[in-house]
């Protein structure tokens, strides 16, 4: 019964626009806003709140996500992964009014729409470990 929830929608909408202008960021080496400006369309406010975040804070998450991926490395996630743990853990240091439920829940479905058959799991395992550091969850 998602759909009694006022906005979980357009959040939802606004994290998958997040994550292709992350994404894209990531495959071209330009900065957000410049893929922001460049589009015709301008992105939900939400996507570009949670996507400048992530440039601007880019050390603090890639050092909270290395410091909780047991047994792997962060250079070796897949991009898609990498670029849904980095919104699931912006959201969690820096969106106390989101729920810690619903950042893991809506990183699970990106994941399983977007990345690997494991991803879904592998995610959840690592941002319930981040969401235990960040918020006591």
């Amino acid at each position: 019964m998602t759909a009694s929830v006022p906005g979980l929608g357009k959040r939802r909408e606004a994290r998958e626009e997040a994550l292709a202008l992350l994404y894209e960021s990531s495959v071209s080496g330009q900065d957000v806003a410049g893929i922001v400006a460049g589009r015709v369309l301008p992105p939900e406010e939400y996507a570009i709140e949670i996507a400048s975040g992530i440039d601007r804070d880019r050390p603090a998450i890639d050092k909270l996500i290395t410091a909780n991926i047991k047994g792997w490395r962060i250079e070796r996630m897949a991009l898609v992964d990498r670029v849904i743990a980095s919104i699931a853990t912006w959201e969690l240091v820096n969106r106390g009014d989101v729920p810690t439920g619903v950042v893991l829940s809506e990183a699970v479905e990106l994941a399983t729409q977007y990345a690997g058959e494991e991803s879904p799991r592998f995610l959840n395992g690592l941002l319930r470990a981040i969401a235990n550091e960040v918020r006591g969850a």
